[in-house]
Parts: structure tokens; C-alpha cells; sequence
């Protein structure tokens, strides 16, 4: 048994061992995706707050660790970037509202160039398998981008509320998948 097919088999085992662990996970993460599509303006509002504590913990830390930098240079860049992470956070915090605009409008802006990659990408590997998949995926994301600008920015306290509830119910359903398939019901 050589390495590869022996750490497929020690990974298969592993995952065989957490089935029911991966089916459970699965079946929580679609309810709570469920949720999250049913009321995407709470979903929207906590997805952004928490972005926010993110922010405002990480920047704490940066702030800390600038202090631990030698040369002024670096010293006051660290200690910048520490300070707009806290005010960024402390921002989405207090108003997750006007943070919700912001990040819909980040994201509109991210699905465009995203879509612009996998375009120009998938044209250059035509010839290979798969072409035609990873297009479809630029066009479905020059899709969103437009869809989200042009309606940014009175969809913007709804839209990160679906997404992340599409997400959650499709990362969910994979780990219900995975699980059924390392152990089917008889």
C-alpha cells in the first residue's frame, strides 16, 4: 500500500468514525441557513455586527503587537492599521445598518472581479475539461455583481442575510452528502 492510497484510507476511516457527527452538523447548518434566508434583515444585522467584533478584537491585538515593533516606520503603520480595524469594527458595531450598505456594496464590487477572473480564466483553459464549468461560474457572478449594484443600495439590508443562508444550506447539505455516503441507510 503505498502512502497516498494509505492516507485516503486513514482519512475515509476518520470520516466513517464522525458520520453521525457530520450528519448532525449538516442537518443544523440547513436549519440555520433556512433561518437566515427566512429573516435575511436579522441575519444581515448579525452578520455584520459580528464582522464588526472581528474587527474590533483583531485590531485590539495589532494595537498590543505595534508596540513590539522596532523603527518608527513600521511602528506608526502597524499602530495604523490597528486603529482603522477598531474603528471599522466599532463602526458595524454601533451602526449595522450603514455597515450592511457598505458591505453589500464591497461585495458587489468583489463578484465583479471575481466574475472578470474566472471569465478571461476559463477562455484561456478552453481547451481543457472543465472550460465551460468554471465559465458558467464568472457568468453567475457577473450576475450577482450586477444584480447587487444595480439594485445597491436598498437591497443592501437583505442580501448578506441570503447569501450566507445559501451558504450555510449548501455547505450543509455537502456534510449530510459526505455523511450519508460513508454510511447509507440500510
Amino acid at each position: 500500500m503505498n502512502v497516498s492510497s494509505r492516507r485516503c484510507s486513514l482519512l475515509h476511516d476518520r470520516l466513517h468514525a464522525a458520520t453521525s457527527k457530520l450528519l448532525w452538523i449538516g442537518m443544523a447548518l440547513v436549519v440555520v441557513g433556512i433561518a437566515a434566508i427566512v429573516f435575511p434583515l436579522i441575519s444581515t444585522l448579525v452578520a455584520t455586527a459580528f464582522l464588526g467584533a472581528l474587527l474590533l478584537i483583531a485590531g485590539c491585538l495589532m494595537i498590543v503587537s505595534a508596540f513590539t515593533i522596532h523603527g518608527a516606520g513600521p511602528f506608526f503603520g502597524a499602530l495604523l492599521v490597528s486603529l482603522l480595524s477598531i474603528g471599522a469594527g466599532a463602526f458595524l458595531i454601533v451602526n449595522p445598518s450603514a455597515g450592511a450598505v457598505v458591505l453589500t456594496l464591497a461585495l458587489g464590487i468583489i463578484f465583479l472581479v471575481q466574475s472578470a477572473f474566472e471569465i478571461v480564466f476559463s477562455l484561456e483553459i478552453r481547451p481543457f475539461p472543465g472550460w465551460v464549468g468554471m465559465l458558467i461560474s464568472g457568468v453567475l457572478s457577473l450576475i450577482m455583481a450586477v444584480l447587487i449594484i444595480a439594485t445597491w443600495p436598498g437591497i443592501s439590508l437583505i442580501v448578506l442575510g441570503i447569501i450566507f443562508g445559501v451558504n450555510f444550506i449548501s455547505t450543509g447539505v455537502a456534510y449530510v452528502v459526505v455523511s450519508r455516503s460513508l454510511d447509507p441507510l440500510d
